[in-house]
């Protein structure tokens, strides 16, 4: 399909005026982002549905209208609205809750049938009890943009999507003195990021590469950032829950009760309680729904970011070999990337057609000559890291690490005040200090309508392992004709190794192979004792059934747990592929043959 980009949308909404809107601060640079993205789209805004609006399964449309009709009346008219409108993409900070944005399958297939907003965890009870009276099958999202990953798509086609974030988006608390917060789910890192700088606390957050996710469902979804305390999930303390069955809970010091009925006041102060710790079943997991979570903030601190780059790609396994005892003796200040040269290219923001005319994926020779224009040069792996502390520690530190890569040949390093302002180092900058940005969409301009997949193994931080992933994942990409971004995000016992795969949506042909190529690639890295840590909503099935030591111990485990917890089903049906016993075994679960994705939506 082909069309002219709609050039006259309303400006993003600014933060003032929507909770997950755009700072001040970054209004411009939003402007100019949403210009190039809409001007390198042939993708109409919308268009007509092709078929009936998505019900949920076994659902007749009396009982889903009149079922709808009495959700209403318990929350609002305005807070329950059925998806029976054309879908719109849109773009980032202005993504859909009806569908995934990033749709690798027909837009219409993953589409919910209504969405509902509820304004209070007493409303959220209300909703799942609800949910459970009609056995409707529901979706909780925080804000909807997880994208490379499913975003706000339901995995049962028509189960209602409960958007947490437009009515639920307060910071609760901020105790400075504490240096921890408190917040609902609609919390986006720009918003937590400018309500401590409004109060002028001397406190860092840890945001990922963009700011507009929710800080508790990057959480829950076991996400990362770039400061010394970058693991989300370690770093959190305290969850209020609505649990399947409309009970509220609270985790760690919360289920103490406080004195004269307020919330304990070591809730945000330490993470356990008494008895078994709980907290990570509701880490990546469909068993109950996170209404508040708290999280401890780092304290301001000087800090100096740098790269460093290598000439040749066959030192990838030694470069990995160098930062593995750096990080484990600490001597690396948080946890850094390891991004090869083309990545120098797309976060540019210029489009693939700039550096290659043929309709394959650029050969190293091409990433060669455009590298050299580029204010880095013609090198092959680039390594960003920070470090902090005082000035002198700072520069003993950078000392140890000039000299522990200096064993390898051609290297150079290059602090911010060596190139330009636009370059992507400045960015690293301010994320690895706490300050969330925009720029990661740059690389979104590299293809028309682009869109994009995560895969995201997960190895031991030795040169051999991350070789091994990196030839398994660059063959792949060969065979199914992409562009290869590799981002490696490396501490000191294991590494992230992130495969970026940027498609089309406007080409179906694409798009299958950009699913076929993640099959692949799921399979032949689990063979090598490679697990995906993260991946979209399509591919959870597979990825949990590679976890199958002792006939999948940890998925029977997992099952058990849902079904004792969720005995009706309702709640986010296959989700991180745990399937309730109403929908297990019936034909749901998909597996490395699904490439067509015909088995999405059997009949019950």
């Amino acid at each position: 399909m082909s069309g002219k980009p709609d050039m006259d949308l309303l400006p993003t909404p600014p933060m003032g005026e929507r909770y997950n809107g755009v700072p001040e601060r970054l209004s411009k640079e939003a402007a100019a982002v949403r210009t190039r993205l809409y001007g390198n789209r042939t993708l109409p805004k919308s268009k007509p549905r092709s078929r009936p609006a998505r019900l949920p399964p076994g659902v007749s449309e009396d009982v889903f209208a009149a079922s709808i009709e009495e959700l209403r009346r318990s929350i609002g008219t305005e807070n329950v609205v059925v998806n029976d409108q054309p879908l719109q993409d849109g773009w980032y900070l202005e993504s859909p809750n009806t569908h995934d944005a990033f749709h690798v399958i027909e837009q219409e297939e993953l589409v919910c049938s209504a969405v509902v907003y509820p304004g209070s965890t007493e409303e959220v009870q209300i909703v799942v009890k609800w949910a459970n009276k009609h056995l409707m099958p529901i979706y909780p999202i925080s804000i909807g943009r997880n994208v490379g990953y499913g975003g706000a798509a339901p995995r049962i086609p028509g189960g209602v999507v409960i958007d947490l974030g437009q009515r639920m988006h307060s910071v609760v608390n901020l105790d400075g003195e504490n240096a921890s917060c408190i917040v609902e789910p609609g919390v986006t890192y720009f918003a937590l990021y400018e309500e401590i700088q409004k109060r002028g606390l001397p406190l860092w957050i840890h945001c990922p590469d963009l700011g507009g996710g929710s800080v508790l469902g990057n959480a829950i979804d076991r996400g990362v950032g770039y400061t010394p305390a970058g693991d989300h999930f370690a770093n959190h303390c305290g969850m209020e829950i609505v649990l399947p069955n409309g009970e509220l809970l609270r985790t760690g010091m919360g289920a103490l009760p406080g004195k004269d009925g307020r919330d304990n006041s070591t809730w945000q102060s330490f993470q356990n309680a008494y008895g078994p710790k709980i907290d990570g079943i509701f880490s990546q997991s469909n068993f109950g729904i996170v209404t508040k979570m708290g999280f401890w903030l780092l304290h301001d601190m000087p800090h100096q970011s740098y790269c460093i780059t290598f000439e040749r790609d066959k030192d990838f396994a030694q470069i990995v070999d160098t930062i593995k005892p750096l990080a484990q003796k600490g001597i690396l200040g948080n946890i850094p990337q390891l991004r090869h040269i083309i990545q120098e290219l797309n976060v540019t923001g210029q489009r693939k057609s700039t550096f290659h005319t043929g309709s394959g994926p650029m050969t190293r020779e091409k990433i060669r000559q455009a590298a050299k224009g580029l204010p880095l040069g013609d090198c092959s792996w680039i390594f960003y890291g920070t470090q902090y502390g005082d000035s002198a520690s700072i520069e003993r530190q950078l000392d140890i690490i000039k000299k522990a890569f200096s064993s390898i040949p051609g290297n150079r390093f290059w602090l911010p005040k060596d190139v330009p302002e636009d370059h992507y180092l400045h960015s690293r900058v301010q994320v690895c200090s706490g300050v969330p940005i925009l720029r990661e969409l740059d690389w979104l301009n590299w293809l028309p309508n682009a869109a994009h997949l995560f895969f995201s193994p997960i190895a031991p931080t030795r040169g051999k392992d991350a070789q091994a992933i990196h030839e398994i994942v660059t063959a792949g990409h060969k065979k199914y004709g992409f562009d290869l971004f590799p981002t490696l995000c490396i501490a000191g016992r294991e590494i992230h190794y992130i495969a970026n795969v940027i498609f089309d949506r406007a080409d179906a042909e694409q798009k299958k192979r950009a699913v076929a190529l993640l099959r692949e690639l799921i399979h032949d890295c689990a063979k090598e004792g490679f697990g995906q840590y993260r991946t979209h909503l399509l591919f959870q099935d597979q990825v949990a059934r590679t976890y199958s030591w002792n006939d999948q111990a940890l998925l029977r485990v997992n099952e058990s747990i849902k079904d004792a917890l969720d005995p009706n089903g309702i709640l986010a049906p296959g989700r991180c592929g745990i399937w309730p016993k109403r929908f297990r075994g019936k034909g749901w679960e998909l597996g490395v043959e699904d490439v067509d994705m015909k088995a999405i939506a059997p009949k019950l």
